[in-house]
């Protein structure tokens, strides 16, 4: 009888594992759902959802029916704070913006990304194996559209760049440069941290490592600066968290990868070297998009200095940036290729998500999500630090993710499908740090499994 438990335990069949984690399948649809061909419209146009936004509706809904159920993780004071802060600030911000009606697509949309998905997932996510799950289709998202990517920059069928259809763009299209980036990114940073954990399979560690490999990639043909740097100060983290004899291993690795692919074959060698010139470049000929993007962040700085507590209101920006601009600033950034015809897209956010709250929902609106993040990336790093190996690959992911997108939002703001992520980067992190009910590891008993 003991060997039938045994064999059911490690080897559960389909139905169980459903009637088990069901709750979380919209989980991974909000992440998988990136993969669906999204055709490009009006970047003016607001309210656009997408498949990966219905999803995330899906999954609060879904966790909304467990609360009345009673079948959810208990949430402690302090996350009830750190996620529901924001919410606070966001009102404040829509009641006192000059068009308040205006200003309620943008309340609706921050509310999803940065309060209901993430509460969602804290709530939802019962154990290890579930958050790993999530992991995995991070993984798996940035595999595919890499994939695609390669395969653009390979056949000359990516977003042009330089006067060639190069940049490897997936499936977002030129319209959103950044959505392969990102995605790709975030696979990178995870598989990194699977394959450095140590309470992981040593099967599982070599296949994450094998995937952090592929996705370095599709990153460096994304030729994504921002991206980049956020890579690697993600890459960094996570490989400082788990020790500097697994971290000399991954640099040597992505050291001979990079010889191969940039020395050896050649892979946009030229163009590589000068993007990475030109994050230097900032007063000694600047190309124009760092220009615009300067331009852009004194236009911020200017309007928070008109409204500092409560800022221009939310949708505030695109309204307000030609009087607080300078003129340096172009009508617009080009975009091409990968299937789309020329357009010229206006600049609507200064591509720095702290300036843009900052702007749009000044000091209040900044210490409700800023401070929760901080808050999220201290009790995180703690537990990193002071935990056990058991748990490391979770710490490792949620840490790693959350230090990428905290980076990269000095360089970026949300736009795109692929702001979703976002919500579910978040709830991640705030899983991590903000344990309750016990140790979060901790599997539930098997009276819970059918939730």
């Amino acid at each position: 009888m003991s060997l039938a438990v045994h064999h059911s335990w490690e080897r559960p069949d389909f139905g169980t594992l459903l009637r088990r984690h069901w709750p979380l399948l919209p989980l991974a649809g909000t992440v998988l759902a990136l993969l669906v061909p999204v055709p490009a419209g009006d970047a003016t146009a607001s309210g656009k959802v997408g498949p990966a936004d219905a999803a995330s509706l899906l999954l609060v809904f879904v966790c909304a029916v467990q609360v009345l159920r009673g079948r959810v993780r208990p949430l402690s004071p302090l996350g009830v704070l750190v996620l529901g802060l924001p919410a606070v600030g966001l009102a404040v911000s829509t009641v006192t913006a000059g068009d308040p009606y205006a200003a309620l697509p943008g309340f609706v949309r921050y509310l999803q990304v940065f309060v209901l998905v993430p509460a969602a997932i804290v709530l939802l996510v019962r154990d290890a194996s579930e958050f790993r799950l999530a992991a995995g289709c991070f993984v798996v998202l940035g595999l595919m559209q890499g994939a695609v990517g390669v395969v653009q920059f390979a056949t000359h069928t990516g977003a042009s760049y330089q006067g060639e259809d190069i940049r490897a763009v997936g499936t977002f299209g030129p319209g959103d440069v950044m959505g392969m980036a990102t995605v790709v990114a975030y696979g990178l940073v995870a598989a990194t941290a699977a394959a450095l954990a140590p309470g992981l399979p040593a099967r599982l560690r070599r296949l994450s490592g094998a995937a952090a490999l592929a996705l370095a990639l599709p990153l460096v043909l994304s030729f994504s600066r921002g991206a980049w740097i956020a890579t690697f100060a993600a890459a960094v983290l996570v490989m400082g968290l788990a020790g500097i004899r697994r971290a000399l291993k991954v640099l040597l690795a992505l050291a001979a990868v990079g010889v191969v692919l940039v020395g050896g074959l050649g892979v946009g060698s030229e163009m590589v070297a000068e993007r990475l010139t030109s994050i230097t470049q900032v007063s000694d000929a600047p190309d124009q998009s760092v220009t615009d993007r300067y331009t852009m962040w004194a236009a911020a700085e200017s309007m928070w200095r008109e409204r500092p507590a409560v800022g221009v209101g939310l949708k505030g920006f695109p309204a307000n940036r030609d009087a607080h601009s300078g003129l340096a600033l172009s009508s617009g950034s080009d975009t091409a290729g990968a299937g789309q015809a020329f357009i010229r897209q206006p600049l609507l956010s200064p591509h720095n998500m702290y300036l843009l709250v900052l702007s749009e929902q000044g000091l209040i609106g900044l210490v409700a999500l800023a401070g929760g993040w901080a808050v999220l990336l201290v009790a995180g790093l703690r537990r990193c630090v002071a935990g056990g190996p058991a748990l490391r690959d979770c710490g490792l992911v949620a840490t790693g993710l959350l230090v990428w997108q905290l980076t990269d939002f000095l360089y970026a703001d949300i736009g795109g499908p692929s702001t979703v992520l976002t919500g579910v980067i978040i709830g991640l992190a705030a899983w991590w740090a903000l344990p309750s009910g016990g140790e979060p590891g901790r599997l539930a008993p098997e009276g819970a499994a059918g939730r």
